[in-house]
């Protein structure tokens, strides 16, 4: 580890640790400043970390450092974007979590303008991509596909969870961030008829009452009498109408989630899938690529070996020559 790294990571540890027992603030500042550094210098720093804890009576706090394990590249890189660029960062998770807002309201019958966030999200991601690329490239020396291939998807599945809880935290991460599977992608359809308030305005029919008040007397005329049942009928009929009417809303809107629900889940296991062909792809490319290698290899070799047998087939020749003159000149 540098030595000017492992001195911040200590003089991080010892602000953290004056108070025996308590996880402070400036424990966690100590364990962001290990996310922080260059993942050459994260297990060192670690072990550091780990012992000092340990130093100071901070066991459990010293276990869970312990078994953090350092990032791979792809998951560094991304938590870099977060300590260093964490403006764009921030805003590319409110992005999404405006997208997926929409998306909710698109699936509870709101008007949502779900292109406009798309292209916003995907903006977004290009510019976090780059500047991905551009910190790979200063770290060491080359940003493969593969890596900013990762580094693009866990960024775009961070901006999905957006503030769900119970998510990847931002800053610490070891490994690559999974889309969101099913179940977190089925939170975002409403449900009808689970008890739960609802998160659309009803689509019952309402209707008002519209009965006069009786005139004040000792009595009413037969006319009057038979003008408020007649009226009474009309908002009983008015009031089934709207129940039936409210039924049929309830059907169609199950029928909608259920649609949506299954929708959500073929794409998150067609989602699964193409990752894995992509994963399996990368594999076979990247075997093709070292045979490719080895087969250049071995054509450097034989085209020098060529050029060396060449060689001697002239210094053969030219011998041939001399010894034929010789013997010419012997036998005049």
């Amino acid at each position: 580890m540098a030595f000017g790294s492992y001195l911040f990571v200590k003089a991080r540890v010892s602000r953290g640790c004056d108070r025996l027992g308590h996880v402070g603030k400036g424990d966690e500042d100590a364990i962001d400043a290990l996310f922080r550094l260059s993942p050459p210098e994260f297990v060192s720093a670690r072990n550091a970390l780990v012992a000092q804890l340990k130093k100071s009576g901070q066991d459990d706090l010293a276990n869970r450092v312990k078994s953090m394990t350092k990032p791979s590249i792809s998951a560094w890189t991304v938590n870099q974007l977060y300590w260093k660029h964490r403006s764009a960062f921030d805003k590319l998770l409110a992005t999404g979590e405006r997208l997926r807002q929409a998306q909710a309201s698109r699936l509870a019958g709101k008007n949502a303008d779900l292109h406009r966030l798309l292209n916003e999200r995907r903006e977004e991601l290009s510019a976090m991509a780059r500047v991905a690329a551009d910190i790979l490239q200063k770290a060491s020396g080359a940003a493969p596909p593969g890596v900013m291939r990762r580094v693009t998807a866990s960024l775009e599945a961070l901006s999905a969870y957006g503030t769900l809880e119970g998510v990847p935290r931002a800053g610490r991460l070891m490994e690559d961030v999974d889309p969101p599977g099913f179940d977190a992608l089925a939170a975002l359809v409403p449900r009808v008829g689970d008890g739960s308030k609802a998160t659309a305005p009803s689509k019952v029919l309402t209707f008002q009452k519209q009965a006069k008040a009786a005139p004040k007397g000792k009595g009413r005329s037969p006319v009057d009498g038979k003008e408020k049942e007649k009226q009474r009928q009309a908002e009983l009929a008015a009031a089934r109408a709207a129940k039936q009417e409210a039924s049929r809303g309830v059907v169609e809107a199950r029928r909608v989630a259920q649609k949506a629900q299954t929708t959500l889940k073929k794409a998150a296991m067609h989602a699964k899938d193409t990752e894995e062909t992509m994963v399996a792809t990368e594999a076979r490319l990247q075997k093709v690529a070292e045979q490719a290698h080895e087969a250049r290899q071995k054509a450097r070799r034989a085209a020098v070996e060529a050029e060396s047998a060449a060689q001697a087939v002239e210094e053969a020749e030219r011998a041939l020559e001399r010894a034929t003159r010789e013997l010419s000149d012997l036998q005049d």
